[in-house]
């Protein structure tokens, strides 16, 4: 057994002062003022380790041209199969980057220039081989708005418009349903063959709702038109990106219907007419609404490493510090569903965390040791 002493502890639920992060093994035992076992550290500040719960890390690679990137496949717009894990290169320098910040899982989706792009997989920065990255899936990333429409050049048969795009995926989406159908009304002796695809059984388990469905969108219209799909086909959905919505009733509906949102990135620059409203005092709109929201990076677009610097929008438009560490940690762990082992420092949880040299929040403030599943898998001492 372990301990390791804050001055400050942000358990990812509350702030605990002069405290003791005890842990065994790879779990946390618990957050008590009294040492238990070795004492391996005491730091001004601790926190539990960062998530990025949208990101392209290891797909875009640092240091490698752009023609060998790999968020999107070109060879057809409906591509369920897919899986993100299968482009992750763990030699990637951008993990280490965001290991260094405390920043130490992410769910890696595949890009936004298909209608359906494939498999998400959540990895753990720190492993060896890609293998042993993957800890969950948190499901099947789709596009929605322009950046679909925008790829009229790639293979298969392409939209060049966003009514072109929602056709091809509502077809497909009808007949795997059609196919459902036909599977529930046969019966006994005459029950009827009827095969799914590989491709069909994703599609399959997206429209029984055990697979979430994960929507890259921006603009308030393409929200609604995301919104009518889910009416159709009864779909569970996430939004994801939403940087241009600039009314408060988008966010309003999205609440009502409990559909969370990932936000951001909100420090890119609006590089496509789709994020003209594109502002972080969106930010704003977003909190006072009430709808569940996490942050991602959307690595390489703001890096990875960068996840907790974008939390200062969030604090300027009211969130307290403790807030601000819970929305990278514990609300971005149950946006992906990994909130069972990850995102708080409770006990059971994986001892994941971040011992920092002063503030957090104060921009001279750095991780000097961080952990992963109770590892030392950095160290600035």
């Amino acid at each position: 057994m372990k301990s390791v002493r804050g001055d400050i502890i942000y358990t990812g639920k509350k702030v605990v002062k002069d405290a003791h992060v005890v842990f065994n093994g790879k779990k946390v035992v618990s957050v008590s003022k009294d040492r238990k076992g070795e004492l391996i550290g005491s730091f001004p500040v601790i926190t539990p380790a960062f998530i990025d719960p949208h990101s392209h890390i290891s797909m875009v690679r640092a240091g490698e041209p752009a023609a060998e990137a790999e968020a999107n496949d070109h060879m057809d717009p409906i591509l369920a199969v897919p899986d993100a894990l299968d482009s992750v290169q763990m030699d990637d320098q951008s993990l280490k980057d965001a290991i260094e910040m405390g920043v130490l899982y992410s769910c890696v989706v595949p890009g936004s220039g298909n209608i359906i792009g494939g498999m998400s997989a959540v990895i753990r920065h720190y492993a060896a081989i890609s293998s042993d990255a993957l800890i969950a899936r948190a499901g099947v990333k789709a596009a929605f708005g322009y950046n679909p429409m925008s790829t009229k050049d790639w293979k298969g048969a392409r939209p060049t418009t966003r009514m072109g795009a929602l056709a091809i995926l509502r077809s497909k989406l009808h007949d795997v349903q059609t196919k459902v159908n036909k599977l529930k009304r046969s019966k006994g002796a005459k029950k009827e063959e009827v095969s799914f695809s590989a491709e069909e059984v994703v599609l399959r388990d997206v429209l029984s709702r055990k697979l979430v469905l994960r929507c890259h969108v921006h603009k308030i219209d393409d929200i609604a038109a995301l919104l009518r799909i889910v009416d159709e086909f009864k779909l569970k959905v996430t939004v994801e990106h939403a940087g241009d919505v600039h009314e408060p009733a988008i966010f309003a509906e999205l609440k009502r219907r409990g559909i969370p949102v990932v936000y951001g990135p909100t420090d890119s620059i609006a590089y496509k007419v789709e994020l003209k409203h594109d502002s972080w005092r969106n930010v704003r709109l977003l909190i006072e609404s009430g709808v569940d929201y996490g942050l991602m990076t959307d690595h390489p677009v703001n890096l990875a490493r960068l996840l907790f610097i974008q939390t200062r929008w969030f604090t300027r438009s009211g969130l307290s510090k403790q807030e601000a560490v819970e929305l990278v940690s514990r609300k971005n762990a149950e946006i992906i569903g990994i909130d069972g082992f990850l995102g708080t420092l409770a006990k059971g949880k994986w001892a994941s965390f971040t011992c920092w040299n002063g503030d957090p929040f104060d921009i001279t403030s750095y991780p000097v040791e961080v952990f992963g599943e109770g590892e030392q898998v950095f160290s600035d001492q």
